[in-house]
């Protein structure tokens, strides 16, 4: 019988961490060179960029424009998800404020309704006593 050792089996899961690890450290190189090779101009403060710098190259003009266009739709996206966002939770808000004043309404015409019932069995059990009473006192006259 083939039998698998869970040597092996630690030894795939180290094998693909250290992959994984490989390939994010290869990610992050490439956006640092990136940013200091492709983006580093903007970088520069501004007095220098205006008065000496020459103008930009196209490739670096459609670089900036790149970079400006996704972080504008990622921006957006995220916007207009919080925005929704905002009015979802001010309506469950709205919600349950509303719900929180029904239940406060039920609660006291409970309440109302619960002293009624022990007025009316004191009544009763008054009644009764004194009906008691009253037949004991015939009983013995």
């Amino acid at each position: 019988m083939n039998a698998i050792r869970p040597e092996k089996i630690e030894a795939t899961e180290t094998e693909t961490v250290d992959s994984n690890l490989a390939a994010v450290t290869e990610v992050e190189a490439g956006i640092r060179d990136f940013v200091r090779n492709d983006i580093a101009y903007l970088r520069r403060p501004a007095s220098t960029a205006t008065t000496d710098a020459p103008p930009l190259d196209p490739s670096a003009e459609a670089t900036v424009t790149n970079v400006n266009s996704l972080i504008q739709r990622v921006a957006g996206t995220s916007l207009a998800e919080i925005e929704n966002l905002i009015s979802e939770l001010e309506s469950l808000r709205d919600l349950l404020h509303a719900e929180g004043q029904r239940v406060q309404r039920e609660i006291s015409g409970y309440a109302q309704l619960s002293q009624a019932a022990m007025k009316s069995t004191r009544m009763i059990s008054d009644n009764v006593s004194q009906w008691k009473r009253a037949a004991d006192g015939l009983r013995n006259s």
